[in-house]
C-alpha cells in the first residue's frame, strides 16, 4: 500500500496509525475454540448451508480423498473460535453477545464515527481443519484508510486480521475483515480529535 498522507499527520491519524498490528481486543492471547473440530458441527454447518460436500459427510468416502479423512469446510474456520455467548447483559452491550473487556479502538467512535457497516471478508485458507483440531485464533488491526466521504457519511474503512492455528501451531487460514466507521451524514467530516 502506498502511504500517500501529509507529513505532519493529526494527533487522530496518530492514534489510527499506532493500532496497526495491535490486537483488537481482550488480553491480546490467542482465543482457543471451545471445542475441537467435530462431526456434529459439520454437518449442522452443511445442512444449514446445503453444501453436501462428501468429505464433510461421508466418512468413506472422504477416508479415499486426498484429505484421507473427514474435513470442516474451511470458511468454518471463524464458527470454530466462536465462544457461548453470554445472554445476561446484552441490550447493555448494545447486542454484542460476548463481554469485549478493553476496547483499543473505543477512541474512534468517541471521536464521533458511531456507525459501523460490514464492507467485505476475504479467506486466505493454507489447509482444511481435521476432525480433532483444536483451532485458536489471533486477531489484530492490519490496515486503516485516510478518512474517506460516502454516501453514509465520512469515515475509516478498518481492516482486522485474523490468523487462525491447530493445536500444533500450524496457520490454518486468515481471515481479513473489514468495516466502515464513520459518522452519519448529518456530522461535520474532518473534525475527529484534531
Amino acid at each position: 500500500m502506498t502511504d500517500n498522507r501529509e507529513p505532519s499527520a493529526s494527533p487522530f491519524r496518530e492514534k489510527l496509525d499506532a493500532l496497526i498490528g495491535q490486537p483488537t481486543g481482550g488480553s491480546g492471547k490467542p482465543t482457543l475454540a471451545p471445542d475441537p473440530v467435530n462431526q456434529p458441527m459439520i454437518r449442522h454447518w452443511a445442512h444449514a448451508l446445503d453444501d453436501m460436500n462428501p468429505v464433510y459427510l461421508d466418512a468413506e468416502f472422504a477416508a479415499k480423498s486426498r484429505f484421507g479423512g473427514i474435513v470442516s469446510p474451511p470458511v468454518m474456520l471463524q464458527t470454530w473460535t466462536m465462544p457461548a455467548p453470554k445472554i445476561e447483559g446484552i441490550a447493555e452491550r448494545g447486542g454484542v453477545p460476548m463481554e469485549m473487556g478493553h476496547n483499543p479502538a473505543a477512541f474512534i467512535e468517541e471521536a464521533g464515527f458511531t456507525g459501523i457497516v460490514a464492507t467485505n471478508s476475504e479467506f486466505d485458507i493454507e489447509r482444511y481443519p481435521r476432525l480433532g483440531d483444536v483451532i485458536s485464533v489471533t486477531q489484530v488491526f492490519e490496515e486503516i484508510s485516510d478518512e474517506k466521504k460516502t454516501a453514509l457519511g465520512a469515515g475509516h474503512f478498518i481492516t482486522w486480521l485474523s490468523t487462525y492455528t491447530d493445536q500444533d501451531g500450524e496457520v490454518l487460514g486468515r481471515q481479513r475483515f473489514r468495516v466502515f466507521r464513520f459518522k452519519g451524514s448529518g456530522a461535520p467530516a474532518g473534525t475527529a480529535g484534531d
